[in-house]
């Protein structure tokens, strides 16, 4: 009988691999899917069926559980960045396909993929197989044997390296595969946090476990180290090293069994993989694979042994059919290369001289519009110098103007550039104008005329998309416009500056900058109006460009003495809510160890008889979880005291003096027009929408937000239940338009009617209920989730949320009406025409199509919020300009605006927010405004 060859394949890692390995040249399919994860990671199963023609195999994932090592060890992966966007939507995409070629998926919840693999790969050492494990993570070395292998995929076009006992015992200079986790005990694992013993990488680790043979003889025997450096370093670290060890020590005996019969490479399901291959636009990997799929069965390859209770046993007639089963649906069209700027006939100027100068000025005064796009120094226009511009007005034509070093040299030269940027006749088109406009602002340049965006049209046009220019050329124009890293190197210390480069070489870059922008620019134009959002663009997106670039130049003073003390203060309540949970716990530990603070709580303390537990067994210290327990011990609100204190310090206390600009010592945020799909805005450095205000050592944060002098007030003015009026206001609701009317405390009125009580019997806990409602029933909250949220039982929840639909009918009626809307459409839109796509509304998994339905009620609300502020904004700040007053407006925080305003001007510009705030977008309910002025931005909330 020939040898049974099982193949095991380390999920995440071969998608991480193939995701970075397109990364610089993504897979974007015309829905804008990035397919370049899934596309990478189906070309590696196909070679592998393909090549290695494994008799067994199975692929393994992590699952959404925590595992044993981060309960034991919080600081496990804990500084692993976020997984990209781009991949998180992959995998259940990958998920279908693993299960249309018929191959099992292994997870156990508690458990890495590392240790499923591990786990099985022991197996099947008993049971005569040879085993594969296919995976770029060095960590496996250890399970290498005489019948079971690490198999690194293929690489820069060099074949899979397969590495053995001897293999892995040379690379690692050890005797034995089970010491990689004494190497790795020593050297450690940035990757996945774990420590090692500082300073000591692989070659000092490979030196010591040759010696000593293990970590355990080394601690024990540190004394007759000959290093006095290595000794000292051995006996400080040596338990960190032992737990490092631990934590990079592959699990054996996870529960799962394994399944000969299911792990048996059976055929395809060819009419799966055919519809994933269509919608996913694998057009010419489906003709490879079906070809060869076809081949296999002509030469009789194709394997035929199967369960025949397999579920593919009825598609058998479809796999072994002489001809591919394309039906048309694939062709050999691959993807195509990138054009570039070598392949792309182009002629592209250099405006080096008085006279070409000149030339330039010329041409640009005779059009109507030109787009421009400046280079410069840094990526904070608050900080950085120009270094050149380049103009475009015709496809595949542009002029680089190069600027002097020197900042009064370069306003010289851009005396005779000024007219034409300040002409309000001469549109101008650019890609992230507000980053222009604001750099030319340090040049006394004020940008007029009609704006086009076309980052800014991209995101109206597909919101949830990228609208970087790269990815946009490429999308659009199948074009790859030359890296900036080409130029200046990666980022980090060793980057160059702008500067640095010759004139001739930046032309090209800067040059084809101003020329892709401006076929974009002709490409999106007519799509606003396909799209119906032309108004929504000229109306609300481009004029708030120069409002947003205004505050982000005004930026706001902050004390940074307040803070200093503030941390101060916190370091010392910190120190004395730790004294307190040891004094109550009876014994000193780590309170920020879920396992150690969970054996406090439960087995020390035994707060509750039977204590949550995960997955994995191990006693649940959540949040949510220690909420809940707050009237069970003491200790619960002295360690959540603890978590929130330490937060706040870490996070926005010590971090907000470093933000200060040394130009002005005024701190600049910078505002994201063109991040949330809902159209809100965003920030960050600082992110202003985070600063917490919910508890009363989070809002300590805004005494440090003042005013400019002590002839200055800020004011705020916030929106008061907006979302809400909304929701009146589109679901046409009669009762709630009416206690909208009538002035009611909305919160009280809705616990009135749906506990059936008198408004002026509502407790304090029926209005807390019916405000729970009232925030989320309309952004899909269940039964489950509110009863989670109040902590009652989920009879309770589910009595509460049909009695609001019954009192509150119109509501019903207009989440179902919205969701049918975007299961005809695709899409649902605000009032002012914003549209959020849903394509997975008519999904067949319930999860997906569920978060879907939750998006299409959740994006008319917000988004119209959004719109409204937006609105306000572009009105106040025409009406300081008409009225040339001294007050700014600094911050936009969810519904809230601040100004920064003269003591003298604080009536006038109360009386204009009054004005234009309200009715921004007219609502069927009143809209009211909240508004207070004060020293410091938690006086004027």
């Amino acid at each position: 009988m020939p040898q049974k060859k099982l193949f095991l394949l380390d999920a995440m890692a071969l998608i991480y691999r193939a995701y970075y390995a397109l990364n610089k040249n993504p897979r974007i399919n015309s829905k804008g899917l990035n397919t370049s994860a899934i596309l990478g990671f189906t070309n590696t199963l196909f070679d592998v069926i393909k090549n290695e023609q494994p008799t067994h195999i199975g692929v393994a994932f992590d699952t959404m559980a925590p595992t044993v090592r981060q309960e034991e060890f919080t600081f496990y992966k804990a500084h692993r960045e976020e997984t990209p966007e781009d991949i998180v939507s992959s995998i259940p995409i990958i998920q279908q396909l693993i299960a249309g070629f018929n191959i099992p998926i292994l997870a156990v919840d508690g458990y890495e993929a590392d240790d499923v693999i591990g786990t099985l790969a022991k197996q099947a050492e008993e049971r005569a197989f040879m085993t594969f494990m296919m995976t770029s993570d060095k960590d496996f070395g250890q399970l290498v044997s005489e019948t079971v292998l690490l198999y690194k995929p293929a690489k820069f076009g060099n074949p899979p390296e397969v590495l053995g006992v001897n293999d892995i015992c040379e690379k690692f200079g050890i005797q034995r595969p089970e010491q990689v986790i004494d190497i790795l005990g020593l050297w450690g694992d940035a990757s996945d946090n774990i420590p090692g013993i500082p300073g000591f990488g692989q070659v000092t680790a490979r030196k010591l476990i040759a010696s000593y043979d293990s970590v355990e003889n080394l601690i024990n025997q540190a004394a007759t180290i000959p290093n006095a450096k290595w000794k000292e370093k051995v006996y400080e670290y040596g338990e960190q090293a032992l737990i490092s060890k631990k934590l990079a020590t592959i699990i054996l005996d996870v529960p799962i069994n394994l399944d000969e019969a299911e792990l048996k490479l059976k055929p395809p399901d060819t009419d799966a993989l055919k519809a994933l291959f269509g919608e996913l636009e694998f057009r010419a990997f489906g003709q490879r694979y079906f070809t060869w799929l076809s081949t296999q069965q002509q030469t009789h390859k194709l394997i035929s042994s199967h369960d025949d209770k397999s579920p593919v046993t009825s598609h058998q007639s479809r796999v072994t059919s002489p001809h591919p089963p394309t039906d048309g649906l694939f062709s050999d069209e691959d993807f195509a290369p990138f054009a570039t700027i070598e392949t792309t006939s182009h002629e592209y100027k250099l405006a080096d001289s008085l006279e070409n100068q000149q030339a330039l000025v010329n041409e640009l005064a005779n059009q109507k519009s030109f787009c421009f796009d400046t280079e410069t120094t840094g990526l904070n226009p608050n900080d950085s110098e120009l270094v050149g511009i380049s103009f475009s007005w015709k496809a595949h034509e542009a002029w680089y103007l190069p600027l002097p070093d020197n900042y009064h040299k370069t306003q010289e030269v851009m005396l005779a550039f000024k007219p034409l940027f300040e002409d309000p006749k001469i549109g101008k088109i650019g890609q992230n104008l507000k980053f222009d406009i604001s750099i030319l602002k340090w040049y006394d340049i004020q940008v007029k005329g009609a704006l086009f965006d076309t980052m800014l049209a991209h995101y109206l046009l597909e919101p949830d998309m990228r609208h970087n220019m790269d990815f946009l050329a490429e999308s659009y124009l199948n074009y790859k416009p030359v890296s900036i890293e080409s130029l200046i190197g990666k980022k980090g210390s060793n980057q160059l500056s702008m500067r640095t480069i010759d004139d001739s070489t930046l032309k090209d870059y800067a040059a084809e900058d101003a020329d892709v922008t401006l076929q974009l620019q002709q490409l999106f134009e007519p799509k606003l109006l396909e799209t119906d959002t032309r108004k929504l663009f000229d109306d609300i997106e481009i004029p708030l460009i120069p409002v947003l670039a205004s505050m982000e130049a005004e930026g706001v003073r902050i004390d940074i003495g307040a803070l200093e003390d503030f941390s101060v203060t916190l370091k010392h309540e910190i120190g004395k809510v730790e004294e307190e949970i040891y004094a109550d716990a009876g014994v000193q530990f780590n309170i920020a160890s879920p396992k150690q603070l969970g054996e406090i709580l439960f087995d020390k303390l035994v707060i509750v008889d039977k204590p949550k537990k995960t997955k994995t067994k191990q006693y649940s210290t959540s949040e949510d979880v220690l909420s809940k327990l707050v009237n069970k011990h003491p200790i619960i609100t002295k360690i959540l005291e603890f978590r929130s204190l330490a937060k706040l310090k870490s996070t926005y206390v010590d971090v907000l003096p470093a933000l200060v600009n040394p130009r002005d010592g005024r701190v600049h945020t910078s505002y994201n027009q063109a991040v949330a799909a809902t159209g809100r805005l965003s920030s960050n450095n600082p992110n202003l929408q985070n600063i917490p205000i919910r508890t009363e050592r989070g809002r300590e944060i805004r005494k440090a937000f003042v005013p400019r002098n002590k002839q200055y007030t800020l004011i705020s003015a916030d929106y008061s239940q907006i979302e809400l009026r909304i929701i009146a206001h589109l679901s046409q609701d009669n009762e709630m338009i009416n206690d909208f009317r009538s002035g009611k405390d909305i919160h009280a009125a809705t616990a009135a009617r749906i506990f059936g009580a008198a408004l002026d019997e509502v407790s304090p806990e029926m209005r807390r209920k019916a405000k729970a409602v009232n925030f989320g029933i309309a952004y899909g909250m269940s039964a489950f989730g509110l009863a989670e949220r109040l902590n009652i039982p989920r009879t309770e929840a589910a009595d509460i949320i049909r009695q609001y639909f019954t009192r509150y009918p119109g509501i019903r009626k207009y989440m179902d009406k919205t969701i049918e809307f975007a299961r005809e459409h695709g899409y649902v839109e605000t009032m002012m025409h914003r549209r959020r796509y849903l394509r997975d509304i008519n999904s067949g998994n319930a999860n997906v199509r569920g978060f879907a339905e939750r998006n299409a009620i959740n994006a008319p609300i917000q988004g119209t919020a959004a719109d409204m502020i937006k609105i306000a904004m572009i009105r106040i700040f025409q009406e300081f300009e008409n009225r040339k007053l001294k007050s700014k407006m600094i911050m936009q925080v969810h519904d809230e605006l601040v100004f920064d305003t003269p003591k003298v001007e604080v009536k006038e510009v109360k009386s204009i927010l009054l004005d234009k705030m309200p009715g921004a977008i007219p609502l069927d309910v009143p809209v009211v405004i909240d508004m207070n002025n004060g020293d410091n931005w938690l006086e004027a909330h």
